[in-house]
């Protein structure tokens, strides 16, 4: 697992690669809630582009993520382009609270980051 983060503005984008399961989750909560506190994020943007595989662990680190920032009044969306990913998204409901897009920057400015 490969975590990268960047700020636009006021939305923390966070880039996944490779696999995100139950042995890499809780690093990753660990990550995204450091960097959201830090760097005052009030807007995420999960990028699934370079994610490889995703289990219910992932699921629930984008939903708890999720509950975070939008208690405090922000917004978050995902970028994936992959049929498997989007299906996994969609059945597991994530949908309902998440939009997909297919770039970061239409992403970023879904969120008004941009």
């Amino acid at each position: 697992m490969d975590i990268k983060l960047q700020m636009k503005g006021r939305t923390l984008i966070a880039a996944l690669s490779g696999e995100l399961d139950h042995h890499s989750a809780k690093t990753v909560k660990d990550m995204l809630e450091t960097a959201i506190v830090n760097k005052s994020a009030q807007n995420m943007v999960f990028d699934l582009t370079n994610l490889t595989f995703m289990d219910s662990s992932g699921i629930g680190l984008m939903i708890g993520r999720y509950k975070l920032i939008t208690s405090i009044g922000g917004k978050v969306c995902i970028v994936s382009k992959s049929k498997t990913l989007n299906r996994l998204i969609s059945m597991s409901g994530v949908t309902k609270l998440m939009d997909i897009y297919q770039s970061t920057d239409d992403a970023v400015k879904s969120v008004g980051g941009m």
